[in-house]
């Protein structure tokens, strides 16, 4: 059998790239019976058809490191979560949904401010500032800045990564650049709504020339608020978690009670005050949906 990894899925038929190029295959019954779908991201056995060798059938799906529900997606190990620094603006509660979402599917995120070119080095600081302390890696990239590029293509090698973020803040652009073989579709912004259009129609693993895999996505994916309770949430912003052993009381949420030790890293500046808002939007969402 033939050992590779499932790129592309559609309509039950799954591509696989091996050392044999690239096979389209599909998946035997016994995977139906017992409930389970091949995934792009797979890595999986193949056994070629008699008939025909660029053809094949899947006959095993190796054990998953991890498995993304909103892409259907397996074994990542990273995700750049790509916002642009402005046109349009970046929602950071989003962001901070997205990130989130990351360590839920155990993934490590990477904050990816693009377009840099459209803003001084000021608001590129301000960007820094919110993230301070909070031990996430985060790069700013421009299509015009070749150094940038380099950087994220560093990050990317030998890597599967995620790429993810709202539409037109120029995912497909970035990947376009650092690897000319792609030609993904890219979508220009609305000037009414300042949104995207939606280019990436389903989830695909790109191979990179210089060593790894990408996966574009289609739109973008956030975490449900009921896949954690208002008292996990601290534990998704790192920085608030760590000054919550100031707190008086051991379960501060660090809203209205007194003696809060994050309220006073918030008032030193040690912490984000947009960072604190999200988490008090995020912990009030999450409380209206599961009422103790």
């Amino acid at each position: 059998m033939i050992q590779g990894i499932i790129i592309r899925g559609v309509g039950g038929n799954y591509y696989v790239d091996t050392d044999k190029g690239i096979i389209e295959c599909r998946a035997r019954g016994l995977f139906r019976n017992q409930n389970i779908k091949p995934l792009v991201g797979d890595y999986v056995l193949i056994r070629l058809t008699e008939e025909d060798n660029s053809c094949g059938y899947i006959e095993e799906i190796m054990e998953r490191k991890n498995e993304m529900k909103r892409p259907s997606v397996s074994n990542i190990d990273q995700i750049i979560i790509v916002f642009a620094v402005k046109n349009p603006e970046p929602s950071f509660l989003l962001l901070d949904k997205l990130l989130i979402a990351s360590e839920i599917n155990n993934l490590n995120p990477i904050i990816c401010f693009n377009k840099c070119d459209l803003v001084d080095e000021e608001c590129i600081s301000k960007y820094k500032e919110i993230y301070k302390n909070t031990g996430y890696k985060i790069i700013f990239t421009s299509m015009y800045n070749k150094n940038l590029l380099d950087e994220l293509i560093d990050i990317l090698k030998d890597k599967v990564t995620l790429f993810s973020g709202p539409s037109g803040v120029g995912k497909s652009s970035l990947m376009n650049l650092i690897d000319n073989g792609f030609k993904l579709k890219t979508g220009e912004i609305s000037d009414k709504l300042k949104r995207g259009k939606h280019t990436t129609r389903h989830a695909e693993i790109y191979k990179l020339n210089f060593g790894g895999f990408a996966v574009d996505t289609p739109g973008f994916s956030s975490f449900d608020v009921n896949e954690i309770d208002f008292d996990e949430l601290t534990d998704f912003y790192p920085e608030i978690k760590a000054h919550s052993e100031n707190c008086r009381f051991n379960n501060c949420i660090h809203d209205k009670e007194p003696s809060c030790g994050v309220k006073k890293a918030l008032e030193d500046k040690e912490i984000s005050e947009i960072r604190y808002n999200n988490y008090i939007k995020l912990l009030y969402e999450i409380k209206s949906n599961k009422p103790y």
